[in-house]
């Protein structure tokens, strides 16, 4: 078995994890640094060196970076001309008429990536029929000297219409890419796709941010050859590893690498009971919480998402975050009611407890007010806690929200903050026709096993999994992912009119699109989806398609689909939209030894249950969680702590140790 790193960098911490060649696990965190690259080989330098290992010897390296995703969240990616067609200049301006707080007259939409004064305008005209009006070479010519006089660091072409027919587009971009020294991002390349504004903000945010990729990477690589470390390969927003090579080719299919990596590795890491339908991954860091799904063995994906503001039609794991993790602060509003997040202390100072001179509440003095984190706790294995700092600053919460101590405030922190985590769990399984208590809950993240028992009470989940490398899950899924590339058309004609042949030569074109970014084309498999929509509806729903395109098939999984998201079917029309198809290169399953060794009961302490009303402290069992052993049963109220993460199994129920080390918590359980 080849020896594998995977390196997660988050906005705080590194994480690594190591999987040697006879099947041990390392795992490492170290602190993240301004040159990420600069933190990640820091992080395979220490895992190497625990497991004895001479970084020279690794044979994959793998990684998951935040470098797209805080050059849109901080607005410092490169400086972006547009190329757009005459009269669409204000297109990024305009955007949808949607209103995200419709009573709210103050809100404010984002500014675009491009100021007006770097936009401009080609004499050109197509349709969806054809070209009508061709580009003038020397009009592009005299184009790129105004937008080298601008100072551009990347340009961004989108002309109207060019997902159906590229030609007046492609010219342009062969005469900019001659002129001038700096990325050219072509939206027919991008998203070939239907809608002026996704498709356009699409290609601005991959202009924004392919400057910085490449350097990053390219920096990357660099240090990773001087140690003698394999190339690294880049995880996707779809969930799919790709070679640093494509990745500066495609930068914007990186923007959510992380968040993605945590999903797979949750997937990877947990076989759901044949009775259930999946996992709702659960993931709880510093920040924030990001929830998402595994149906049906599969992650699920989306190709409608927004990243600050900027619509980003690529694919991605489905992923719904929230403002509530162990860092974010509590707070009274106007009305007198306690809030949880979305400020977060942060790293530095931190919580109170952290003892850097943090003096706002948050969930993690929560937490360790109701005794689920101990006083002589090691977080990350390194940083020791301060109860009694934890303890005075829910004492002035609960000042301001009119409670009687620090523990009735810890209490409504933590309910609270489960309150908001349930919302955005329900938003993805309730709202989009799914049944949660179908689900188990895969739990992972510094803070999210402390809190899904809880969670899992309130939806009705009866089985709650806690993967054995939960508080570096991200890391671990690097290791699992498969290879995967995806490419997209619109074809929009109906489904009782549609032409076969057409389609099919479509899907050729895809397919011949994707291959050519593949390592390996003859070990791919092909997967082929269609999106359909009643005709006159605005959103489409996607449903697969077989090795021959067979309409009646594809109509009656549609009406299927439908009914499940909605509820309903109609006797309108469908209409077919677009053709998606997506290579996958699949890795080998991984094989990880565990064992647990030791006496793993750490001793025991008082910890708080039955927050809703009634509650009082217990004394409850610490467990070692890195020494209980395959098949090792227990009973709540039970604390499992390990140096990235702490699990708190309340009364009521139990939990098993599985042969890789994931702990499956199940309701009204009795341990052994």
């Amino acid at each position: 078995m080849p020896s594998h790193v995977g390196v997660d960098v988050g906005g705080t911490f590194t994480d690594v994890v190591l999987l040697t060649d006879d099947g041990s696990l390392v795992t490492a965190k170290v602190p993240s640094t301004d040159d990420q690259s600069v933190g990640v080989m820091a992080g395979i330098e220490k895992a190497c060196a625990e497991a004895d290992l001479d970084p020279a010897a690794l044979d994959v390296f793998s990684h998951a970076m935040t470098v797209s995703v805080n050059a849109l969240l901080e607005s410092n990616g490169a400086k972006t001309a547009l190329v757009t067609t005459e009269g669409f200049r204000d297109v990024l301006e305009i955007r949808r008429q949607n209103r995200p707080s419709l009573y709210d007259l103050d809100a404010e939409l984002p500014d675009p990536l491009v100021p007006r004064r770097r936009r401009f305008e080609v004499d050109e005209r197509a349709t969806a029929d054809g070209v009508e009006r061709a580009v003038d070479a020397d009009e592009i010519r005299d184009l790129a000297g105004d937008i080298e006089a601008a100072g551009a660091e990347s340009v961004a072409v989108s002309l109207l219409h060019a997902y159906a027919h590229p030609e007046n587009e492609q010219a342009v971009a062969d005469v900019l890419r001659e002129e001038l020294d700096v990325p050219i991002s072509v939206s027919h390349e991008v998203l070939a796709e239907f809608r002026e504004y996704e498709r356009t903000s699409t290609t601005v945010v991959d202009a924004y941010v392919t400057p910085a990729i490449d350097a990053y990477v390219g920096r990357l690589e660099e240090r990773a050859s001087d140690a003698g470390v394999p190339t690294p390969r880049i995880m996707q927003s779809n969930g799919g590893i790709a070679s640093a090579e494509t990745v500066r080719k495609h930068a914007v299919t990186t923007a959510l690498s992380g968040p993605a990596a945590g999903v797979v590795g949750a997937g990877a890491t947990v076989e759901a009971a044949e009775s259930l339908r999946g996992l709702v991954t659960f993931d709880m860091g510093g920040t924030s919480s990001d929830v998402s799904l595994v149906r049906d063995g599969e992650v699920e994906r989306t190709t409608d998402a927004e990243i600050n503001g900027h619509p980003i039609r690529v694919p991605m794991v489905d992923v719904h975050t929230v403002g509530a993790g162990g860092g974010s602060v509590a707070w009274v509003d106007a009305g007198g009611a306690l809030r949880v997040g979305p400020e977060s202390a942060g790293a530095n100072p931190g919580p109170a407890s952290y003892g850097r001179g943090g003096e706002k509440p948050t969930v993690t003095d929560a937490n360790v007010v109701l005794g689920y984190i101990g006083g002589d706790t090691a977080l990350g294995g390194e940083l020791s806690l301060d109860v009694d700092a934890a303890r005075d600053a829910l004492s002035a919460l609960a000042d301001d929200a009119d409670l009687p101590d620090a523990l009735a405030a810890a209490r409504g922190v933590y309910r609270v903050a489960n309150a908001n985590m349930t919302r955005a769990i329900r938003t993805i399984t309730v709202e989009r026709g799914h049944d949660p208590r179908q689900f188990a809950l895969a739990a992972f993240g510094g803070a999210g096993p402390m809190h899904a028992a809880a969670l899992a009470d309130e939806l009705g989940v009866e089985t709650v999994v806690v993967p054995r490398a939960c508080g570096v899950l991200s890391a671990y899924g690097l290791l699992a992912a498969d290879e995967k590339h995806d490419s997209v058309r619109t074809v929009r004609t109906s489904l009782a009119d549609v032409d076969p042949d057409h389609v099919e030569s479509a899907y050729d074109d895809l397919r011949a699109d994707v291959l050519a970014d593949v390592s390996a084309p003859d070990a791919a498999s092909i997967d082929r989806v269609a999106d359909l929509r009643y005709v006159g509806q605005s959103f489409e729903l996607s449903v697969p398609v077989g090795d021959e395109f067979d309409a009646e098939a594809v109509a009656e999984r549609f009406t299927a689909a439908h009914e499940e998201a909605y509820g309903y079917t109609l006797s309108d029309p469908v209409e077919l939209v677009n053709l998606r198809l997506t290579a996958t290169v699949e890795r080998d399953p991984l094989s990880v030894d565990y064992e647990g060794a030791g006496d793993p009961v750490r001793g025991t302490r008082e910890a708080f249950f039955g927050l809703d009303g009634g509650g009082e402290f217990s004394e409850t069992t610490v467990y070692d969680r890195e020494a209980l052993g395959v098949g090792a049963t227990f009973d709540g109220p039970a604390i499992l702590e390990q140096d990235e993460s702490t699990a708190v199994v309340p009364p009521g129920w139990s939990g098993e140790v599985e042969a890789d080390g994931t702990v499956v918590l199940t309701k009204g359980g009795e341990g052994l």
